[in-house]
Protein backbone atom coordinates (compact mmCIF):
# COMPACT_ATOMS: atom_id res chain seq x y z
CA UNK A 1 0.00 0.00 0.00
CA UNK A 2 3.03 2.54 -0.35
CA UNK A 3 3.25 5.32 -0.67
CA UNK A 4 0.13 5.81 1.31
CA UNK A 5 1.46 3.76 4.79
CA UNK A 6 4.50 6.07 4.62
CA UNK A 7 2.95 8.58 6.49
CA UNK A 8 -0.38 6.23 7.63
CA UNK A 9 -0.45 3.14 9.81
CA UNK A 10 -2.38 0.63 7.16
CA UNK A 11 -4.69 0.19 9.96
CA UNK A 12 -5.15 3.77 9.58
CA UNK A 13 -6.28 3.70 5.40
CA UNK A 14 -9.65 4.83 5.08
CA UNK A 15 -12.40 2.35 3.76
CA UNK A 16 -15.31 4.45 3.16
CA UNK A 17 -15.81 7.30 5.48
CA UNK A 18 -13.55 5.61 8.47
CA UNK A 19 -10.02 4.20 9.18
CA UNK A 20 -10.59 0.55 8.40
CA UNK A 21 -9.81 -0.19 12.30
CA UNK A 22 -12.49 1.32 13.22
CA UNK A 23 -14.71 -1.28 10.87
CA UNK A 24 -13.02 -3.78 12.94
CA UNK A 25 -13.70 -1.99 16.55
CA UNK A 26 -17.12 -1.24 15.68
CA UNK A 27 -17.84 -4.77 14.49
CA UNK A 28 -16.54 -6.37 17.61
CA UNK A 29 -18.36 -4.33 19.88
CA UNK A 30 -21.52 -5.21 17.99
CA UNK A 31 -20.37 -8.73 19.05
CA UNK A 32 -20.19 -7.89 22.57
CA UNK A 33 -16.12 -7.30 22.52
CA UNK A 34 -15.73 -4.53 24.83
CA UNK A 35 -11.92 -4.61 26.09
CA UNK A 36 -9.35 -4.30 23.51
CA UNK A 37 -6.03 -4.26 23.11
CA UNK A 38 -3.92 -2.91 20.05
CA UNK A 39 -0.68 -3.88 19.91
CA UNK A 40 0.77 -1.44 17.86
CA UNK A 41 4.30 -0.30 16.40
CA UNK A 42 4.73 1.70 13.68
CA UNK A 43 3.27 5.18 13.84
CA UNK A 44 1.28 3.68 16.44
CA UNK A 45 0.68 7.17 18.01
CA UNK A 46 -1.45 7.79 15.03
CA UNK A 47 -4.24 5.18 16.24
CA UNK A 48 -3.89 5.92 20.05
CA UNK A 49 -4.41 10.30 19.07
CA UNK A 50 -7.45 8.81 17.10
CA UNK A 51 -8.91 6.18 19.25
CA UNK A 52 -7.73 7.15 22.70
CA UNK A 53 -9.78 5.30 25.53
CA UNK A 54 -12.20 3.54 23.28
CA UNK A 55 -15.19 5.17 25.34
CA UNK A 56 -16.85 7.40 22.29
CA UNK A 57 -16.56 3.68 20.45
CA UNK A 58 -18.42 1.68 23.76
CA UNK A 59 -15.06 0.04 24.60
CA UNK A 60 -12.28 0.09 26.36
CA UNK A 61 -8.51 0.22 24.63
CA UNK A 62 -4.96 -0.33 26.68
CA UNK A 63 -1.81 0.05 23.82
CA UNK A 64 1.06 -2.32 23.64
CA UNK A 65 4.05 -0.47 22.00
CA UNK A 66 6.77 -2.23 20.39
CA UNK A 67 9.90 -0.39 19.97
CA UNK A 68 10.91 -2.13 16.82
CA UNK A 69 9.47 -5.46 15.47
CA UNK A 70 8.97 -8.77 17.49
CA UNK A 71 6.30 -10.56 15.37
CA UNK A 72 3.56 -12.11 16.07
CA UNK A 73 4.35 -14.24 18.96
CA UNK A 74 6.78 -11.47 20.53
CA UNK A 75 4.38 -8.73 20.37
CA UNK A 76 2.00 -11.11 22.35
CA UNK A 77 4.61 -12.09 24.98
CA UNK A 78 5.20 -7.77 25.04
CA UNK A 79 1.32 -7.26 25.66
CA UNK A 80 1.33 -10.03 28.43
CA UNK A 81 0.06 -7.84 31.23
CA UNK A 82 -2.84 -6.54 29.57
CA UNK A 83 -4.35 -9.59 28.21
CA UNK A 84 -6.99 -12.20 29.59
CA UNK A 85 -6.37 -15.83 30.47
CA UNK A 86 -8.21 -16.25 27.09
CA UNK A 87 -8.29 -13.56 24.39
CA UNK A 88 -8.78 -13.68 20.50
CA UNK A 89 -6.16 -12.14 18.49
CA UNK A 90 -6.70 -10.54 15.10
CA UNK A 91 -4.73 -9.56 12.51
CA UNK A 92 -5.04 -5.94 11.76
CA UNK A 93 -5.54 -5.43 8.12
CA UNK A 94 -7.97 -8.32 7.47
CA UNK A 95 -11.82 -8.43 8.33
CA UNK A 96 -13.64 -11.14 9.15
CA UNK A 97 -17.65 -10.63 9.97
CA UNK A 98 -18.37 -13.33 12.33
CA UNK A 99 -20.27 -13.82 15.82
CA UNK A 100 -17.27 -13.10 17.81
CA UNK A 101 -19.14 -14.09 21.16
CA UNK A 102 -20.11 -17.48 20.11
CA UNK A 103 -16.34 -18.17 18.99
CA UNK A 104 -14.83 -16.66 22.17
CA UNK A 105 -17.76 -19.36 24.11
CA UNK A 106 -17.03 -21.82 21.98
CA UNK A 107 -13.43 -21.60 22.84
CA UNK A 108 -14.14 -21.29 26.86
CA UNK A 109 -16.16 -24.46 26.15
CA UNK A 110 -13.02 -26.41 24.44
CA UNK A 111 -10.21 -28.20 26.32
CA UNK A 112 -7.86 -26.78 23.75
CA UNK A 113 -4.96 -24.17 23.39
CA UNK A 114 -6.06 -22.46 20.43
CA UNK A 115 -9.22 -22.04 18.30
CA UNK A 116 -8.64 -20.79 14.59
CA UNK A 117 -11.03 -18.91 12.31
CA UNK A 118 -10.73 -20.98 9.21
CA UNK A 119 -12.18 -20.89 5.84
CA UNK A 120 -12.79 -23.18 2.99
CA UNK A 121 -12.95 -21.37 -0.66
CA UNK A 122 -14.58 -22.57 -3.06
CA UNK A 123 -15.36 -21.42 -7.17
CA UNK A 124 -18.32 -20.34 -7.30
CA UNK A 125 -17.39 -17.52 -4.22
CA UNK A 126 -16.50 -14.71 -6.14
CA UNK A 127 -15.56 -12.67 -2.90
CA UNK A 128 -13.02 -14.99 -2.33
CA UNK A 129 -11.89 -16.64 -5.99
CA UNK A 130 -10.32 -20.28 -4.77
CA UNK A 131 -7.65 -19.62 -7.65
CA UNK A 132 -6.47 -16.29 -5.61
CA UNK A 133 -6.18 -17.66 -2.61
CA UNK A 134 -3.23 -20.27 -0.62
CA UNK A 135 -4.74 -22.43 1.53
CA UNK A 136 -2.88 -23.17 4.71
CA UNK A 137 -4.59 -25.39 6.47
CA UNK A 138 -5.36 -29.47 7.06
CA UNK A 139 -7.93 -30.36 9.43
CA UNK A 140 -9.22 -33.84 10.79
CA UNK A 141 -13.13 -34.82 10.21
CA UNK A 142 -13.34 -33.34 14.18
CA UNK A 143 -12.12 -30.01 12.92
CA UNK A 144 -8.15 -30.67 14.52
CA UNK A 145 -5.87 -28.51 12.60
CA UNK A 146 -3.50 -31.02 11.20
CA UNK A 147 -1.27 -29.28 9.40
CA UNK A 148 -0.26 -24.98 9.15
CA UNK A 149 2.16 -24.15 7.04
CA UNK A 150 1.91 -21.10 4.93
CA UNK A 151 4.23 -22.51 1.09
CA UNK A 152 3.44 -25.48 -0.46
CA UNK A 153 -0.31 -25.56 -0.19
CA UNK A 154 -0.97 -28.92 -2.23
CA UNK A 155 -2.74 -30.85 -0.31
CA UNK A 156 -4.53 -27.92 2.07
CA UNK A 157 -8.24 -27.30 2.41
CA UNK A 158 -8.73 -24.02 4.21
CA UNK A 159 -7.52 -20.98 4.87
CA UNK A 160 -6.14 -19.00 8.19
CA UNK A 161 -8.95 -16.43 8.17
CA UNK A 162 -6.94 -13.98 10.50
CA UNK A 163 -8.44 -14.19 13.60
CA UNK A 164 -7.70 -16.97 16.71
CA UNK A 165 -8.55 -17.34 20.10
CA UNK A 166 -5.43 -18.67 22.76
CA UNK A 167 -5.22 -19.18 26.09
CA UNK A 168 -2.79 -16.72 27.67
CA UNK A 169 -0.35 -19.86 29.21
CA UNK A 170 1.00 -20.14 25.65
CA UNK A 171 2.88 -17.28 26.18
CA UNK A 172 5.47 -18.93 28.83
CA UNK A 173 6.88 -20.63 25.80
CA UNK A 174 7.67 -17.40 24.11
CA UNK A 175 10.97 -15.71 25.51
CA UNK A 176 10.91 -11.88 26.10
CA UNK A 177 12.04 -8.96 23.98
CA UNK A 178 12.74 -11.07 21.38
CA UNK A 179 11.24 -11.44 17.82
CA UNK A 180 9.51 -15.23 17.55
CA UNK A 181 6.91 -15.46 14.73
CA UNK A 182 3.51 -17.38 16.65
CA UNK A 183 2.86 -19.12 13.53
CA UNK A 184 6.19 -20.59 12.93
CA UNK A 185 7.08 -21.66 16.53
CA UNK A 186 4.39 -21.98 18.48
CA UNK A 187 1.47 -23.32 15.66
CA UNK A 188 3.86 -26.55 15.37
CA UNK A 189 4.03 -27.20 19.07
CA UNK A 190 -0.09 -27.28 19.35
CA UNK A 191 -0.77 -29.07 15.97
CA UNK A 192 1.38 -31.86 17.17
CA UNK A 193 0.18 -32.03 20.95
CA UNK A 194 -3.83 -31.95 19.07
CA UNK A 195 -4.34 -28.65 21.23
CA UNK A 196 -5.89 -26.60 17.91
CA UNK A 197 -9.14 -26.75 16.71
CA UNK A 198 -10.50 -24.74 13.53
CA UNK A 199 -13.83 -22.81 14.08
CA UNK A 200 -14.96 -22.90 10.51
CA UNK A 201 -16.35 -19.47 8.89
CA UNK A 202 -19.09 -19.82 6.15
CA UNK A 203 -17.93 -16.14 5.83
CA UNK A 204 -14.33 -15.03 3.96
CA UNK A 205 -12.39 -12.29 5.00
CA UNK A 206 -11.44 -9.34 3.53
CA UNK A 207 -7.51 -8.30 3.29
CA UNK A 208 -7.45 -4.73 2.49
CA UNK A 209 -3.12 -5.12 1.99
CA UNK A 210 -3.92 -4.37 -1.55
CA UNK A 211 -5.76 -1.96 -3.76
CA UNK A 212 -8.24 -4.25 -4.95
CA UNK A 213 -8.49 -6.07 -1.23
CA UNK A 214 -9.02 -2.42 -0.17
CA UNK A 215 -12.27 -2.23 -3.23
CA UNK A 216 -13.79 -5.28 -2.24
CA UNK A 217 -13.77 -4.27 1.46
CA UNK A 218 -15.31 -1.48 0.74
CA UNK A 219 -17.99 -2.57 -1.47
CA UNK A 220 -18.73 -5.18 1.68
CA UNK A 221 -18.91 -2.57 3.91
CA UNK A 222 -21.18 0.08 1.78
Amino acid sequence: MLPLTETIPKPMLSVGSKPFLQHQVELLVRNGIRDIVLLVAYLGEQIEQFFGDGARFGCRFAYSYEKSPLGTGGALKNAAAFLAPSFLLLNGDTYLDLPYSKMAGDFSAASVSALIAAYRPNSRDTRLPADKVACNLALDAEGRVLIYRKKQPEGLTHVDAGVIALRKAILDRIPPGEVFSLEEKIFPQLIKEGQMLAWVSKEPFYDMGSPEGLEALAEKLS
